[in-house]
């Protein structure tokens, strides 16, 4: 595997604060994202690195991985437990009277690590060692409408392309893991798991809590004082609301499983709370004054 320098390509320092390479990788992201460059390969190509980059950089474990072992920061444990296995191999080779003591030499170290790994009988006689591939992480994001509906979506993920299926209801900050989709196992270990973050984008004029909906509805002065019809708009289509005589300013009302679908959970609906606010009217003629200053006489 080439060594690439994950810092680099978000274009921070090696000292940066987790806080300046979420900045980084979403400013790179959102730069050279396939939906703003289409057709552009070399985009595209930037786009995998920046996503690649950020699974290691953005995970405070997995940077110090990287940190220590570069290129191999994945197969880190197992260098570790090399390392355990070698030192105690030197402390039972080391003792009085056992003959043919000593240190180990790098060879010594690394024809025990290749055992460890490719060569036919493990250091102590047993099987290859099989190490579980590295988990990998990204980020997704929808818009509001696109979460109110299950659907297909594809996403690349380390230069692979993973088609899934989204499920309605899927809230901001929810992690889902994908069993399998991460990184190669060694030695014929299982691969790691892929766990995908949503960023639900909010560019509707509703806005969402857990599984309801809030909105507003304008009133003019004479809906609310006399009563009548107002359309509203939901998420799937408009419904009539009859307006109660002298309804108040900011009134609320409660439209029963018109809200957001609750997550795995088909047919189920969270509600939609519509707020009134009432419209006073301006540019008034001077024939309307008087019958407003009429009315004000009368009350």
């Amino acid at each position: 595997m080439t060594y690439k320098d994950y810092y680099k390509i978000l274009g921070v320092d090696k000292k940066a604060s987790q806080a300046e390479i979420k900045k980084a990788y979403r400013k790179l992201a959102r730069k050279y994202h396939p939906d703003v460059n289409p057709d552009d390969a070399t985009a595209e190509k930037k786009f995998k690195e920046i996503n690649e980059a950020n699974e290691v950089l953005s995970h405070p474990e997995n940077r110090k991985k990287y940190d220590q072992y570069g290129k191999d920061w994945q197969h880190a444990e197992a260098y570790e437990k090399a390392k355990r296995e070698q030192s105690q191999q030197r402390r039972s080779y080391s003792r009085p009277n056992q003959g043919g003591a000593g240190d180990f030499s790098e060879d010594d170290f690394s024809d025990f690590f290749n055992s460890m790994f490719g060569g036919a009988r493990g250091a102590r006689g047993g099987g290859s060692v099989k190490f579980r591939g590295q988990d990998f992480n990204a980020e997704l994001q929808l818009g509001l409408r696109d979460a109110y509906t299950t659907h297909k979506q594809t996403l690349t993920v380390n230069g692979k392309q993973i088609r899934l299926t989204i499920p309605a209801g899927v809230k901001d900050g929810q992690t889902i893991k994908i069993k399998g989709h991460g990184g190669p196992g060694v030695n014929g270990g299982p691969k790691g798991d892929l766990h995908i973050t949503f960023r639900i984008i909010n560019n509707t004029p509703f806005k969402r809590h857990l599984n309801d909906l809030y909105t507003t509805v304008e009133l003019d002065l004479y809906t609310a004082l006399l009563g009548g019809d107002v359309v509203v708009t939901t998420f799937d289509g408009k419904v009539k609301l009859k307006v109660a005589p002298e309804t108040q300013h900011g009134t609320k009302v409660k439209l029963k499983g018109k809200g957001f679908p609750v997550y795995k959970k088909e047919g189920s609906f969270g509600d939609l709370y519509v707020t009134y606010e009432v419209k006073i009217p301006t540019k008034l003629t001077a024939e309307e004054k008087k019958l407003f200053e009429q009315l004000a006489k009368l009350r």
